[in-house]
Parts: structure tokens; sequence; C-alpha cells
């Protein structure tokens, strides 16, 4: 298979992933989150993700057969010489896309799981406390859960 077939490849591999990351940062971003939905995207994230490695191993292949060093320059000249420059720049583009909302997206996953974490935390705190005290008697100090949880 020729280098720019390769990299037309990879580049719809590339804009299939995008596409899945922006679904995800939209659930994401949902009061309520749908985790059948999820984890369906998680699926086929990680699908996409595997072919994307074998298509680089192509990839890589190609150029090393090709008689190109595998480093940057190597794949730049590569691609100039086989007349898909436009190609590669392409793809780097969206891979810094791709990785960009793949970064921004675990930011949001941790962010909720570090709200759910202090959700948690709070009704623990407060099914911890006892509302009477030993007499039976209803305590004078009692631990109050914060409205704002």
């Amino acid at each position: 298979m020729s280098l720019q077939a390769l990299l037309e490849q990879q580049h719809h591999r590339l804009e299939s992933l995008l596409s899945l990351l922006q679904r995800e940062q939209s659930l994401l971003g949902e009061g309520s989150i749908d985790g059948d939905k999820l984890g369906e995207l998680a699926k086929a994230k990680q699908s996409l993700f595997s072919e994307l490695e074998k298509a680089e191993a192509s990839r890589r292949n190609v150029q090393t057969r090709l008689g190109y060093s595998l480093d940057t320059s190597g794949s730049e000249k590569a691609a100039a010489d086989a007349g898909c420059a436009s190609h590669w720049r392409k793809m780097l583009e969206l891979t810094e896309q791709v990785a960009h909302l793949n970064n921004l997206n675990g930011e949001l996953i941790a962010h909720r799981l570090q709200h759910n974490q202090h959700m948690l935390n709070l009704l623990r705190d407060a099914a911890g406390s006892s509302l009477y005290g030993p007499d039976g008697q209803a305590e004078k100090h009692r631990r109050r859960v914060n409205s704002r949880a």
C-alpha cells in the first residue's frame, strides 16, 4: 500500500475518533450521565485506537522500506517525496486535535469523579452522625448536610 493511501486511512480514522471524542464531551457535559452510551463510545474509541496503531505500524514499515528514517524529518521527507506532504500535515493537525480533546475529556471525567467522591463523603458523614444522643434525646448540635451539596 502506498504512503499516501496509508495517510488517507489514518486521516479517516482520526476524523472518526475526533467525532467520537466530541460526542463523549457532549455526554460528559450533560447533567445526567448515560453510562451505557459512554461505555459504547469507550469501546468504539478503543477499537479506533487499535486500528490507528496498526495503521501507524504499517506507515512506519513502508517509510523504512523506502529508506527514510523514522524521525520527524524522515516522515516529512517521505511524505514530500511521495507527493503527499499536505496529507501528512493534515494528519498531524488532526492528531493534535484528537490528543487535545482526549485530554480535555479526561479532565472532565476526573472532575466528575472528584465531585461524585465529594458527594459520597458528604452522604457518608451525614449517615454516620447520630441524630440522637445515648439518652435517646435529640442532640443539641446536630450535623446538617450542607444544602449546597
